[in-house]
């Protein structure tokens, strides 16, 4: 698959299969995809939660409004934002950009998952109060995260609901 198909493949699955595990190797593909990712200055300010453990999927499910898909889900990636280590960073070119870095190392796993035949859906945390307290006391951590991305092999192929407009584009 060329990189723009595995852009147009790629969909926000609800639904996968309860049976088929993501291994260790394709978690490894899928953080280094992220790791690779842009970032402010190289500050690469995120670390990642890979979680396994069913009973901590639940925790989140039940908890999180938007992370019912994590019933089926083989896996899901927590991403950490650190926006300290931005601080000072060449005279402050780098501080608060952690959204948007933290946003890419996303995208990047996404993409990846499709390249591996899997299927992610991306759950905002940040920068809701509620979800980053409820995500913190999960996670046991003071640290501030960003988002669950929810991963397995998809149930679904749903439909593109995106799509080029010509609208949206302006040359100069």
């Amino acid at each position: 698959m060329t990189t723009i198909d595995v852009i147009r493949k790629r969909r926000s699955i609800r639904k996968f299969k309860p049976d088929v595990e993501v291994t260790d190797e394709q978690i490894k593909l899928m953080l280094e995809a992220a790791m690779l990712s842009p970032s402010a200055c190289n500050t690469r300010p995120w670390e990642f939660v890979v979680v396994k453990d069913r009973a901590t999927l639940e925790k989140i499910r039940t908890t999180h409004p938007y992370t019912g898909m994590l019933e089926t889900a083989s896996c899901a990636i927590v991403i950490i934002a650190l926006p300290d280590i931005q601080v000072g960073i060449h005279e402050g070119i780098a501080e608060d950009y952690f959204p948007q870095d933290c946003g890419a190392a996303t995208e990047n796993i996404l993409l990846a998952a499709v390249s591996l035949g899997l299927g992610a859906c991306w759950c905002g945390v940040y920068p809701k109060d509620d979800r980053i307290a409820e995500m913190r006391e999960i996670l046991n951590t003071e640290k501030l995260p960003f988002c669950v991305i929810a991963i397995g092999a998809p149930d679904e192929d749903p439909d593109p609901r995106g799509h080029y407009d010509e609208n949206k584009v302006t040359y100069i």
